[in-house]
């Protein structure tokens, strides 16, 4: 029997008000981070952050829609044409445009292997509920 899964991802559970989908765990993917971030118009709240206490890298695929990213203060256009990998100490923060974005977001600590945060699991109570 063949070895894959198939969600479309709307259909993926949801967290952070409906912001991040928790594509990994809806996968089962175990070998590194996987979360879509559905990111509305002219968004300004998305967190700046950096994964330095962590070492992640981050990888970044807009999947629709466009923005910016803004990487240790420099932005940087973020579109479907365009793949950008943001290293664990640099400081990173979204900005969705006019039509916002749909974006696939990787992570692992290089040379590492990945530890699953509980928070990504599907059914998980949502950590940034209030």
């Amino acid at each position: 029997m063949a070895d894959y899964t198939v969600q479309r991802i709307d259909e993926i559970e949801a967290m952070a008000r409906g912001g991040m989908r928790r594509a990994r765990s809806a996968l089962g993917v175990t070998s590194f981070g996987m979360q879509v971030l559905e990111l509305p118009a002219n968004l300004e709240r998305y967190p700046e952050h950096d994964h330095a206490e962590a070492g992640m890298e981050e990888v970044y695929v807009v999947l629709r829609g466009g923005g910016e990213i803004e990487i240790d203060g420099e932005r940087v256009p973020l579109d479907t044409e365009t793949i950008i990998r943001v290293g664990p100490e640099a400081k990173r923060k979204i900005w969705p445009g006019p039509d916002g974005m749909r974006v696939l977001a990787l992570g692992g600590v290089p040379e590492r292997a990945y530890e699953v945060r509980k928070f990504t699991e599907v059914g998980q109570p949502d950590p940034f509920a209030s």
